[in-house]
C-alpha cells in the first residue's frame, strides 16, 4: 500500500498517500475508490467536477462504438460496462443524488445503401466476437421509434448499450469523494515534483507543496502538458475537440426518443441521447484543432443538420444549449493506466471518447494500483508506459 510515511496529519502538512492531479469524472472516481481503500487521498483542481464529462453525452455503447482494430479496448469496455448498475446504485445510496442510468438500449440505423452495407458488416463483426446485437429492416426500426425518417434502411438493435447523464454522475462523486475523506486543494497545479528518479508530489499555484507516496495524473486532455516532468515520460495524450447541442423534447423521451439512436450521415456520427428528464443531448464533432473550444455556426448546424435526416422533428424543439469541450485523445484511442515510467507517478488518462463509459473500471483499477503496486489483469493491456519507448527513441 503506498502511503506517507512521517505520520504528520494532512490537515496541518501538506502530506497525503495519493495526491491527484486533476477533478474531471476520471480523477474523481479514483480518488473515491482510493479513499475507500483506507488511503490518505488529495484531489488538486480549481475547479473540480469540471472537465470534458460537462460536455459529454454519456452514451455507455461498448458495442454499438466498436471499431475494428481495438477488440482489448471492446473487452475492458464491456466490463466496465458490466459494472455500472453497481456503480451508479452505489454512488446514489452514498449521496442521494441520482446519476441518470438508463438501461434504454440503442439503436444505430442506415440512411443509405452505403451506410446499411457498412452496418451489415459491423453486425457481422460483433456476431464473430458474440456480442449480442440484432438486425432489424427499416420497418421494424421506425416501429421502435416512431420519430425516425421514413428512409431509414436498416439498423441494429443493442439493448445492452445504456447511457448515464455525466454532469450528475460527476456531481454525485464529488460528493461520494468528499464524504470518503478525499480534500480538495481548488487550485492550479504549477508543477509535479521530481526528485532523481521518483515523483514525489506536487506544487501548487499558490505555493502549496504537497508530498505524496503517489501522484495520479489525470489533468484530461492537459496531462500531457503538465509542469515538472521530463519529456519521455509526459503521456502522449493530445486535446481532441467535441461540439454537442442540448434540446428540450416535449414530454419526456418516452413521447419523442426512447433510446439512444445513432447513424452515420455524410459520413459523420451523429447520436441522439434522450434523458430521462426531457433533455435530448445531439452530438458530436470530433476535431484536430488545438486547444480551440469555441462553438462554430458550422459545427451547429451540421449536427442540426445531419439529425434533421434521421429524425426530421428535430427541428421543431427548443435549442437550450451549444458546447464545446476537448477529449483526452491517445494514439491508438485507449486509455493509459496505472504506474507510470517514474516511481511514485501513475496515470488515468487518454480516454478519448470512452471516459464516461470507462469509469467504473479505472477507479477499480487505480485503486488496485496504487493499494498492490500492480494493474489487475483486465487493465493491463492499457498499462500507462506502453508509449514509453516510442517516446525515448524521438527524444534521444
Amino acid at each position: 500500500m503506498v502511503r506517507a510515511d512521517d505520520g504528520v496529519g494532512l490537515e496541518n502538512k501538506g502530506v497525503a498517500d495519493v495526491v491527484v492531479v486533476g477533478g474531471g469524472l476520471i480523477g474523481l472516481v479514483t480518488a473515491w475508490r482510493a479513499a475507500q481503500r483506507g488511503l490518505r487521498v488529495v484531489v488538486a483542481d480549481p475547479a473540480p467536477g469540471g472537465g470534458a464529462a460537462q460536455v459529454a453525452a454519456g452514451m455507455l455503447a461498448a458495442v454499438t462504438e466498436l471499431q475494428y482494430g481495438e477488440q482489448a479496448l471492446l473487452k475492458l469496455g464491456i466490463e466496465s460496462a458490466a459494472r455500472y448498475r453497481e456503480f451508479a446504485a452505489e454512488l446514489e445510496e452514498a449521496t442521494g443524488l441520482g446519476t441518470g442510468y438508463r438501461e434504454c438500449g440503442t439503436l444505430a440505423v442506415a440512411l443509405d445503401a452505403d451506410d446499411r452495407a457498412h452496418l451489415r458488416e459491423l453486425h457481422a463483426f460483433q456476431t464473430s466476437l458474440g456480442l449480442a446485437a440484432q438486425w432489424l429492416s427499416g420497418r421494424e426500426c421506425r416501429r421502435l421509434e416512431p420519430m425516425l425518417a421514413p428512409g431509414v434502411r436498416g439498423g441494429l438493435r443493442v439493448d445492452g448499450d445504456h447511457q448515464v447523464d455525466p454532469r450528475r454522475l460527476t456531481a454525485a462523486l464529488l460528493v461520494a469523494a468528499e464524504a470518503a475523506g478525499v480534500r480538495f486543494l481548488r487550485t492550479k497545479v504549477a508543477r509535479i515534483e521530481v526528485a532523481g528518479d521518483r515523483v514525489t508530489g506536487v506544487l501548487l499555484a499558490d505555493g502549496t507543496a504537497v508530498a505524496a507516496g503517489a501522484t495520479v495524473l489525470a489533468a484530461g486532455s492537459e496531462s500531457g502538458r503538465v509542469a515538472g516532468l521530463p519529456a519521455r515520460v509526459l503521456p502522449p495524450v493530445r486535446p481532441v475537440k467535441g461540439q454537442i447541442l442540448r434540446l428540450r423534447m416535449p414530454e419526456g423521451p418516452a413521447s419523442f426518443l426512447s433510446r439512444t439512436v445513432r447513424a452515420v450521415v455524410r459520413g459523420s456520427d451523429v447520436y441522439l441521447v434522450p434523458r430521462e428528464n426531457g433533455e435530448l443531448v445531439l452530438g458530436a464533432t470530433s476535431e484536430e484543432r488545438g486547444w480551440d473550444t469555441t462553438v462554430t455556426a458550422g459545427g451547429v448546424y451540421e449536427l442540426l443538420r445531419d439529425a434533421h435526416d434521421l429524425v426530421p422533428g428535430i427541428t421543431e424543439l427548443p435549442l437550450t444549449q451549444t458546447q464545446a469541450g476537448l477529449r483526452p485523445g491517445s494514439p491508438d484511442n485507449a486509455p493509459l493506466l496505472g504506474p507510470a515510467a517514474l516511481d511514485g507517478l501513475l496515470l488515468a488518462t487518454g480516454h478519448h471518447r470512452n471516459g464516461v463509459l470507462l469509469a467504473p473500471v479505472t477507479g477499480d483499477a487505480l485503486a488496485e494500483a496504487l493499494t498492490t503496486g500492480e494493474l489487475p489483469p483486465y487493465a493491463r493491456p492499457f498499462a500507462a508506459h506502453r508509449f514509453a519507448p516510442v517516446r525515448q527513441e524521438q527524444t534521444a
